[in-house]
């Protein structure tokens, strides 16, 4: 890579900020370009992102195995289908070392704010601790989903019982005989209550929406299956393009094309309710338990524990809000008063307010990101690049998730970044920055193609999805197939940016 003349050289070729799957992808991405002075930034105390923050009872992941890893990094040897979540952590372990990047990264390391410096040509990156970092390229690969949102019940603080938030878990707790309360009942919630409910004595589930379940065929991967994967690399790339394939229906036809194929998001939201009248005895709890939104307004999920929960006489399902917390008890807004020793937060993650960027940057003529996403659309080209950034690659930023599968996201940004990067290097360039047009052009495509989704066409009001922003707008996902997203990322326009 050619490096610009600039007054000041740079302390590392790249800063990335987050060690999850996301930074560890952009940073192969880098070192395949002949970019190796990389510092990672965690302000974890270990790598893996999700993998390492989230250790709740009941943890897996919610897309099958062979689909959630890297193409070019194959794991032969999840045990189940749908892993669980300390086989993912090991995963990312693994890819840490085989590529060297480890020794890269800096934990209990947290970025404050990051500023182009228009006179060096370079981002100017200052930490907790004070300290100041400079680097050619920043990359925020700090994840969609790494912000936990705590309600501020009235009274939350007076609670003499325990409070867990499910970011935050206590391997130590153990719910053996505890009255227990879980607010939320998302995707995380879902994989813990069956957890809890096995050895609590009291379960109420405080359910605000209701989340569209379907069954999961999930089953442990046969020795002789995981031998075969190992010894014929493609059987496992059969097995993973099956998966995707099933995704790209639920996810494309069945949410983004919702206009032209309602029949098959009904066929989905039928499957869920049939699961659910098999599972719950109840017509009432049914009836509770129902989502009175399309299938896809919000992220559905997996489970075949989670309805049959519901039909415990020591569980309980609470469709009333909080109305305030009291030192050992909940009080609903309908007035009743519900004895608890432990308070477990499943209230998921604030995207919007907080995530978008999840620090300050500053760019070019002193633009914030943050403060310009909220008063002016949020958007980026191609879900990675924003214009009055240079060198900036934002990893979760608007339109940039793309599929079911956070991995189909990783690689196609990795695609963008070696082609944007290797034509820096063409150029002999230094410096990178989408063009106004382009961004423009790419938003008005993006607004277009969600006319058609479930978020426009369909029933969403009453999901309270985090896919929607402050404005109503769903620009979380990518409104594309996942072809199509790879197809732009290896052969955008380089004349899409301008190179100095």
């Amino acid at each position: 890579m050619h490096s610009g003349k600039t007054s000041v050289a740079p302390d590392h070729d790249a800063i990335v900020v987050g060690a999850g799957f996301g930074g560890m992808g952009a940073a192969i991405a880098l070192q395949r370009r002949g970019l190796h002075d990389i510092a990672i930034y965690e302000r974890e105390d270990d790598l893996g992102g999700t993998w390492h923050v989230n250790h709740y009872p009941g943890l897996a992941v919610d897309i099958a195995s062979v689909t959630y890893s890297y193409s070019f990094e194959p794991n032969p040897h999840w045990s189940r289908l749908f892993a669980p979540g300390s086989e993912l952590a090991a995963y990312a372990a693994r890819i840490a070392d085989k590529y060297d990047l480890r020794r890269r990264m800096r934990f209990g390391t947290a970025v404050e704010s990051a500023t182009w410096d228009d006179d060096d040509q370079l981002w100017r990156v200052t930490l907790a601790d004070g300290a100041s970092v400079t680097a050619r390229f920043l990359v925020t690969a700090t994840g969609f989903l790494s912000q936990p949102h705590t309600p501020a019940f009235p009274g939350i603080d007076s609670f003499a019982g325990r409070i867990l938030h499910t970011a935050d878990w206590d391997d130590h707790y153990r719910p053996d005989g505890r009255r227990i309360a879980v607010v939320g009942t998302g995707a995380t919630a879902v994989q813990l209550i069956p957890e809890l409910a096995r050895t609590a004595a009291e379960l109420t589930v405080f359910q605000r929406t209701p989340i569209w379940v379907v069954p999961k065929v999930d089953f442990r991967i046969p020795r002789a299956v995981r031998s075969l994967f190992a010894a014929v690399p493609s059987s496992q790339r059969a097995a993973r393009t099956i998966s995707n394939t099933i995704l790209e229906l639920l996810m494309v036809v069945g949410v983004l094309r919702f206009r032209q194929a309602k029949r098959l998001n009904r066929g989905a939201a039928l499957l869920a309710k049939a699961h659910l009248r098999v599972q719950v005895r109840d017509a009432a709890t049914r009836r509770a338990l129902t989502p009175d939104y399309d299938f896809g307004c919000k992220r559905p999920t997996f489970s075949n524990r989670y309805f049959r929960v519901f039909n415990r006489p020591d569980v309980h399902l609470d469709t009333d809000g909080i109305e305030r917390v009291e030192p050992d008890a909940l009080v609903t807004t309908s007035g009743r008063r519900i004895p608890v020793d432990t308070l477990v937060l499943a209230t998921g993650f604030n995207l919007w307010d907080v995530n978008f960027p999840a620090f300050e940057i500053i760019g070019r003529g002193g633009r914030n990101l943050g403060k310009w996403w909220r008063e002016s659309r949020f958007q980026a080209y191609e879900g990675i690049t924003v214009p009055g950034f240079p060198n900036l690659l934002s990893l979760n930023s608007p339109y940039a998730y793309s599929g079911l599968s956070y991995f189909t996201t990783i690689e196609s940004q990795m695609a963008h970044m070696d082609r944007l990067l290797g034509e820096l290097d063409r150029r002999g360039a230094s410096t990178f920055e989408v063009t106004e047009r382009a961004n423009s052009e790419f938003l008005d495509a993006m607004t277009h193609n969600l006319q058609d989704s479930v978020f426009v066409d369909g029933r969403c009001a009453s999901s309270r999805s985090y896919y929607f922003n402050q404005h109503g707008e769903a620009t979380l996902l990518r409104p594309n197939s996942t072809s199509a997203t790879f197809r732009a990322a290896r052969s955008f326009p380089v004349d899409d940016y301008t190179y100095v």
